[in-house]
């Protein structure tokens, strides 16, 4: 009797091994197999690092890109989602930048990515019209929407990326100068002159170069004398001299 008992609970185990393997092999190959990959894309989820400001693009000019290359997941089964074909496509965007596409559990596709930041539009004596992102490439967009500063006058593409991006991007990174700041005016030296929303004076910067000494001495300036004689009182600031700062009086 011992030994039939013995017998059965040997072939009972053996019974329970086999039925936790098998069910271990199914759990696994329905996950990893095609069975998952069958379902259908719920959603695109996009995320879209814009940095300081508002940039180019946006989440539905990204979706539309998509649309456009035959790209879109949404509806598509998961298994034919080519999240390497998506990233690809957006890498190529000279808008974007970083762009990693991946898909998650739940039946969802997500995107992250960067974008260059605008940090001026160009409106030169030439007639072109574009904007330069904060690496100073040119964009030649024209839908957009953030208010930058302008910059005009005898402006090329290479004076426009190499001298003008650093004062953008100054512009754009500070609040004070962002709201200050309305119009760049290039000469034909390729000396800057600055046109203020506030005042009615004209800021000559000279050569775009120690841009941040110059106007950090501006702003101090603005702080401790402009508010004390007036806003009105000077029609030219020049701060192209080292550690001064030449006004001229308005003509009654």
């Amino acid at each position: 009797m011992k030994k039939v008992f013995s017998a059965v609970i040997h072939y009972l185990v053996i019974a329970i091994d086999i039925a936790i393997i098998g069910y271990l092999y199914v759990a696994m190959t329905s996950f990893n197999g095609p069975a998952t990959d069958s379902r259908v894309c719920r959603d695109l989820r996009i995320s879209i690092d814009a940095g300081v400001v508002e940039g180019f693009m946006d989440e539905g000019e990204v979706r539309e890109q998509l649309r456009r290359q035959g790209l879109y997941p949404v509806g598509m089964a998961m298994r034919d989602v080519d999240a390497r074909a998506i990233e690809e496509a957006l890498d190529a965007d000279p808008l974007l930048d970083d762009v990693e596409c991946y898909k998650s559990q739940g039946g969802y596709v997500c995107i992250s990515m960067r974008q260059y930041i605008p940090v001026l539009r160009i409106m030169a004596d030439d007639g072109s019209d574009y904007y330069i992102d904060d690496y100073g490439r040119i964009a030649e967009q024209h839908e957009y929407a953030t208010r930058l500063a302008v910059a005009t006058g005898a402006i090329t593409p290479e004076y426009a990326s190499e001298k003008l991006t650093p004062l953008g991007s100054l512009l754009v990174r500070n609040a004070f100068w962002q709201a200050q700041v309305e119009q760049i005016y290039v000469l034909d030296d390729g000396t800057i002159e600055l046109v203020p929303r506030v005042g009615d004076h004209v800021i000559y910067l000279g050569e775009p170069v120690n841009i941040v000494e110059k106007l950090d001495r501006l702003e101090k300036f603005y702080k401790y004398g402009l508010n004390k004689v007036g806003w009105g009182k000077y029609s030219r600031i020049s701060l192209d001299i080292d550690n001064q700062i030449i006004c001229k009086k308005i003509k009654n």
